[in-house]
């Protein structure tokens, strides 16, 4: 089936987190004025400064850590078109709903380890936790198709292709996981979060 790739009226929340994430790192690595281990996600500051649940999102590492998840806005807009998206404000509202679910799982697999004294010591930023939820929502509703998230409809249809390239995507998105300096678990957590995110 031909699908129309051009410009819609979804676009703009995809160029608007776009931009976003680009102006931040202008601002915190090419310019400087705004020093970005303020925004780590760092859990034992989590309790005291809730706001690095956030703007560990929006942060990254480097250019190609920036780029990498640019291409993976690209990616999840092609697939939302692909299985046809009807509400306008989906995209933000995801966003927002997966920051706080995607802290939610990792809380939980804090606590599991301080149980058991173990008490992780890391930093993590970067918008790949919402890409792995996107992924794993998306994933989903290629099999079953997803007629309403929240009581809104969104109208996206199953899809075996979109279902074939997400599989292969997935899997080769949690092997580069396995890599040195990148998060495992904020690749998982985001994964996981995106699952269940197609539970509502």
């Amino acid at each position: 089936m031909a699908i129309n790739n051009s410009i819609s009226k979804y676009d703009w929340q995809f160029l608007a987190t776009g931009f976003f994430l680009i102006s931040v790192f202008i601002f915190t690595d090419l310019i400087g004025v705004i020093d970005k281990e303020y925004f780590y996600f760092v859990p034992k500051l989590i309790s005291d400064q809730p706001h690095r649940i956030f703007t560990s999102i929006i942060t990254h590492a480097d250019l190609n850590h920036l780029l990498s998840n640019l291409g993976g806005i690209i990616i999840t807009r092609y697939f939302l078109k692909r299985l046809g998206i009807k509400r306008r404000f989906f995209y933000l509202k995801f966003i927002l709903i997966c920051s706080f679910l995607n802290f939610l799982i990792i809380w939980v697999y804090e606590k599991i380890l301080s149980y058991f004294n173990i008490f992780p010591n890391y930093a993590a930023l970067g918008f790949s936790g919402i890409i792995y939820a996107l992924f794993g929502f998306l994933l989903l509703t290629s099999f079953y198709g997803k007629k309403y998230f929240l009581g809104k409809e969104i109208g996206l249809k199953s899809n075996y292709e979109v279902q074939k390239m997400l599989k292969t995507i997935c899997l080769i998105g949690f092997i580069f996981s396995f890599f040195p300096s990148v998060s495992l678990l904020g690749h998982l957590s985001g994964f996981i979060a995106g699952c269940l995110l197609f539970l509502i």
